[in-house]
């Protein structure tokens, strides 16, 4: 077999060549006006916009920062401007069920015009009706219906004071009530000369006097009927003046709202309500009027007008096309809306003024952007949601009212009409849950937009990359990139994808770094960002994020960690893994090693025996027992036991990046071959010993790198990987550096021959008709040590009798 080549510094790192642009900085080029390959998920939030039918919500979905809000938020405004502006919404006072306001709808601007329009109604009854109840004419005529009032009092008790004067009687008033007394000469009888009479003469007295007074009972019986009809011809009489006053005033503003129904509804029962509770606007008689007219407390400092207010909810006075709103703090009112409530007297008290608005209010009829991950962590906001979209209304009410427990007495709003289009933005993994858990999500988000979150690295889309940096230079009021800088910064966007065939579009960060390159561009005094000025934004990262890999390195310096970088060992190899914290990834390498006896066939897993190994980990460990099986024991049964186990690790491992390094290391203890310990490895492996794709290739080669330069570079050390990432190598520039000073290498390999190759010297060997491997080869080696423990292990039994299982 022939041996493996290592790599090339030129296959490390895909470099672009600053000399294959045209421009000399990025200010020569036109400004990209539009983001670069997204074209299935821009098509996809162009149909979800047009899409006018129920539950075409959008979900944007994507990693952060490949450009999902600018996107969506562009293209939602773009449409936008053609859109017509959306109705006013106000709330106002029901005069029927008070804690049950009307909700309004108007024209654009309609809602403040309706409100400036009230406010100048009352302003205007508050001013004329206490006129017109001052008049000359109005006490005329009011003294004309009491006067008729009196007149038939008056003319009720002459009777009966003439009729009692023929009886000898007179109609006195005393403290007690009215009383008939005998006269006599025009003098009212004393007591004692009333006893002096004679007793016929008495008993006379005393039977008219009965008689009378059974008149004078019923006269007095009377004066309530003749008062009450004094009062309603006075409230005839007032509301006949008032309506003669204010008609003309409704009758105006009415005019304005022919064609809206409910405004004319509205405006007739403020009409009704003024009539029924005149004396509230009559000077003089404010305190009659607050203990007559059933108000609530006072809400806005004792404001006994506040039942004429308009409360105008949403008003798009002035807006050219429909509302396009990002809601940022999505909590459950912030969407639907709520009722604040103010102290009064040691409890709540609210009214339909204190209704405010929420984010489905503002964007109804127009477009919601919501980030999806806020929105699920703030209570009840989907449910919320979720109902207002399945009812095409929004409801306001406090969670406790949605969820049918609350006890204290609210308001109850009437529901607006929803007409919206809402698009969410969050990652795949939380769409995917929302999809698979939630019977409404794909029902009401039926439009997915996947933004990608790398695009391919060709010419043109090179091109297009530098002006996507020259607008985001531009638009951040950053210096613009000379050539050099330009290339630096492409490289480091296939860095980000993790390709050298690919671009990272994950533009904020890019963003972010040339921000940073500014600030040093700055430092300098230069008027353009550089090369130099990248590199050491790129730098200056790299240190600040590096204390934590510095001391796990630290840690293999001092000895504590046990990696060697030299000599030889049977049994043991450097394998490669990749450490994660939030947005940091750093390679280290670890000591696997493997110890083999005579067995049963089971090659153990030790992390999976005390439960610190993934189900990829312990899948990758399963396929060695197969490989070892079908390519060297098919025709003995595998007798062997072997451990496998990650050295010193005490927080678990998963993945199957590591498979085909334990089976270095498990072939290397069957065949008592030494393993080079210079190298290190990472790769999959399947069961025909092909060496698979792994990630992290970029991470987990600097950080063995890392190691073997603080340990001294020989020449000798290197790492192997599969030949499959050869075009995810985007390699730091001291790596490259060495690997062309022949101080490090890289091998791509292919099969786990290959790799047994490089690391024990030895040839792999391949298989005659019969599966006989050659002499001195590391396979026979493997096959011959494999057979004796077959054929001891069938020994072992015969010996003790027992049968072979």
């Amino acid at each position: 077999m022939t041996p493996v080549p290592a790599l090339t510094p030129a296959q490390l790192n895909t470099r672009t060549d600053p000399d294959s642009f045209a421009f000399t900085t990025t200010a020569d080029l036109e400004p990209l006006s539009d983001i670069i390959g997204q074209e299935r998920a821009v098509a996809a939030v162009e149909f979800g916009i047009n899409m006018r039918h129920a539950g075409y919500n959008i979900f944007a979905l994507g990693s952060p920062g490949t450009g999902k809000h600018m996107v969506v938020r562009d293209y939602l405004a773009g449409q936008a401007v053609d859109d017509q502006p959306p109705s006013d919404w106000c709330y106002v006072y029901n005069f029927q069920e008070s804690h049950r306001p009307i909700a309004l709808e108007l024209p654009a601007g309609g809602g403040a015009q309706l409100r400036k329009n009230l406010d100048d109604l009352l302003s205007e009854i508050r001013t004329v009706l206490p006129a017109a109840f001052e008049t000359d004419e109005y006490r005329v005529r009011r003294k004309a219906v009491e006067s008729t009032f009196q007149q038939r009092q008056d003319e009720a008790f002459s009777a009966l004071q003439a009729e009692a004067v023929t009886k000898n009687l007179n109609l006195l008033r005393t403290p007690t009530g009215l009383i008939f007394a005998p006269v006599r000469e025009g003098e009212v009888l004393k007591a004692e000369d009333f006893q002096k009479m004679p007793q016929a003469e008495q008993d006379v007295l005393k039977a008219a006097i009965e008689e009378m007074q059974e008149k004078l009972q019923q006269v007095v019986v009377q004066v309530p009927r003749w008062e009450r009809e004094l009062r309603k011809e006075l409230q005839n009489f007032h509301n006949e003046l008032a309506h003669f006053t204010i008609d003309p005033l409704f009758h105006e503003i009415q005019s304005d709202y022919a064609e809206q129904p409910p405004v004319l509804a509205y405006l007739a029962a403020v009409q009704a309500d003024v009539i029924d509770n005149l004396p509230l606007f009559l000077r003089g008689d404010e305190n009659e009027a607050e203990a007559q007219t059933p108000f609530a407390p006072p809400v806005d400092n004792g404001d006994r007008f506040v039942r004429y207010r308009v409360n105008v909810l949403v008003d798009h006075s002035g807006r050219t096309g429909a509302p396009v709103i990002y809601e940022d703090n999505p909590a459950y009112q912030n969407l639907v809306g709520r009722v604040e409530y103010i102290p009064h007297m040691g409890g709540l008290i609210t009214d339909f003024t204190h209704i405010k608005c929420g984010a489905l209010h503002m964007a109804n009829g127009g477009y919601l952007m919501i980030d999806a991950l806020k929105l699920m962590s703030q209570p009840y906001a989907w449910e919320g949601l979720k109902r207002a979209l399945r009812s095409a209304t929004i409801r306001i009410e406090t969670p406790g009212q949605m969820l049918s427990q609350a006890n204290a007495v609210s308001l109850e709003p009437e529901p607006i009409p929803l007409k919206i289009k809402v698009a969410l933005l969050g990652d795949r993994s939380l769409y995917y849950l929302l999809s698979q858990s939630d019977p409404d999500f794909d029902e009401l988000f039926k439009v997915m937009a996947d933004f990608n979150d790398e695009i391919e690295r060709t010419s043109e889309n090179q091109m297009l990359f530098a002006r996507l940096l020259a607008s985001a230079a531009a638009g951040s009021g950053l210096r613009h990139l000379d050539r050099a800088a330009t290339a630096r910064v492409l490289d480091q966007a296939s860095r980000m994808a993790g390709d050298g065939e690919k671009l990272s579009m994950r533009v904020a960060s890019l963003v972010d770094l040339l921000q940073e390159a500014d600030y040093w561009a700055e430092k300098e005094g230069d008027d353009l960002i550089r090369l130099g000025h990248v590199e050491q934004a790129l730098d200056a990262q790299h240190y600040r994020a590096w204390r934590i890999p510095e001391r796990s390195q630290e840690s293999i310096l001092d000895g504590i960690v046990r990696v060697q970088t030299s000599g030889e060992a049977v049994g043991q190899i450097n394998g490669l893994a990749v450490m994660q914290l939030g947005n940091l990834m750093f390679g280290q390498p670890s000591r696997i090693t493997a110890r083999v006896t005579i067995g049963r066939g089971e090659v153990v897993n030790i992390e999976r025996e005390v439960a610190m190994s993934g189900p990829s980990h312990s899948k990758g460990v399963l396929i060695l027992t197969s490989y070892l099986a079908a390519r060297y024991a098919a025709d003995f049964p595998l007798s062997l036991q072997a451990g496998l186990v990650f050295e010193q690790s005490y927080g678990g491992v998963d993945g199957d990046s590591a498979s085909s390094t334990e089976l270095y290391a498990l072939l290397s203890a069957i065949a008592n071959v030494p393993i080079r310990q210079s190298f290190a490895v990472t790769g999959s492996v399947d069961q025909f010993g092909n060496v698979q794709v792994i990630g992290g290739v970029n991470e987990k080669i600097e950080g063995f790198f890392a190691i073997c330069q603080q340990q001294g570079l020989t020449g000798e050390q290197g790492v192997l990987i599969p030949a499959t990432n050869v075009r995810h190598l985007m390699l730091r520039r001291e790596v490259v550096a060495a690997v062309e000073a022949g101080q490090f290498h890289i091998y791509p390999v292919s099969t786990i021959d290959e790799g047994m190759e490089l690391l024990t010297g030895l040839a792999a060997g391949v298989a005659d008709s019969a599966g006989v491997f050659p002499p001195g080869t590391i396979n026979r080696l493997v096959q011959d040590r494999l057979r004796d423990f077959a054929q001891r292990w069938a020994a072992f039994h015969r010996w003790n009798g027992a049968e072979i299982v």
